[in-house]
């Protein structure tokens, strides 16, 4: 994911949650790809899909069982 296209994603998402502590951090060797974190913590991948033409974005966040024990 371009650095601009990033900035896009992470201002939508910033918006949309109302929290200012999520960021997109690029990946190495990775174009249709970016690592959302929430401060220092990997929370999920953003994947940009341009399938027919027509971009869009897709959030793949992972909780994990343990995580959930401290809720």
């Amino acid at each position: 994911m371009n650095a601009s296209d990033a900035a896009r994603v992470q201002n939508y998402l910033r918006q949309r949650f109302g929290n200012k502590r999520l960021s997109i951090a690029r990946r190495e060797n990775k174009e249709d790809s970016a690592d959302l974190m929430l401060e220092d913590e990997f929370i999920g991948v953003v994947f940009a899909d341009d399938e027919d033409g027509e971009l869009c974005y897709h959030v793949q966040i992972s909780i994990l069982d343990e995580d959930l024990e401290d809720s």
